[in-house]
């Protein structure tokens, strides 16, 4: 039998992804980049953080929260064919060389991040670069949307 799921461990893991996104929100904004956390991708996948630069191009990176979160979940090469440049992020205490050397990496926390090893940058087709800038700008809208309209929909 299989190892019940322990409350306290995901509530931790959840904390830190958490505070790595904001983190990561804060360093790209300071680069003056734009990022969305939790987007959906055409393929189904939602990654973590999609941030997109003032030259049209997109970073995607994928939170650790801990050894065995990046151990369990596989589907980070899915990303790859929806970004220009591809990060993993964990927090000071993760043992980075279960990253792979292909990646990027960014060490962060609530109040900042910092590229660790940069990434190589393999440019998106020009009709997906088209696709998910009309879904980055959509899923953006739809968002500040929701953030302003609090009423029942339809009542106004």
């Amino acid at each position: 039998m299989g190892a019940l799921p322990n409350p306290q461990t995901n509530e931790r893991n959840d904390q830190v992804a958490t505070g790595l996104t904001r983190g990561l929100s804060r360093y790209f904004g300071d680069l003056g980049q734009v990022c969305i956390s939790e987007f959906s991708l055409k393929n189904r996948r939602r990654a973590d953080i999609v941030a997109l630069d003032r030259a049209g191009d997109f970073t995607i990176v994928e939170i650790k929260s801990s050894r065995a979160d990046f151990m369990t979940d596989h589907k980070w090469q899915d990303y790859l064919e929806f970004c220009d440049q591809f990060y993993f992020a964990v927090d000071q205490s993760f043992p980075n060389e279960f990253i792979p050397s292909t990646c990027g990496l960014f060490i962060a926390d609530e109040y900042g991040a910092e590229i660790i090893r940069h990434c190589p940058v393999e440019k998106m087709h020009s009709a997906r670069r088209k696709a998910m800038s009309l879904r980055f700008a959509r899923t953006a809208a739809r968002r500040v949307m929701d953030l302003t309209d609090l009423g029942p929909r339809g009542l106004l």
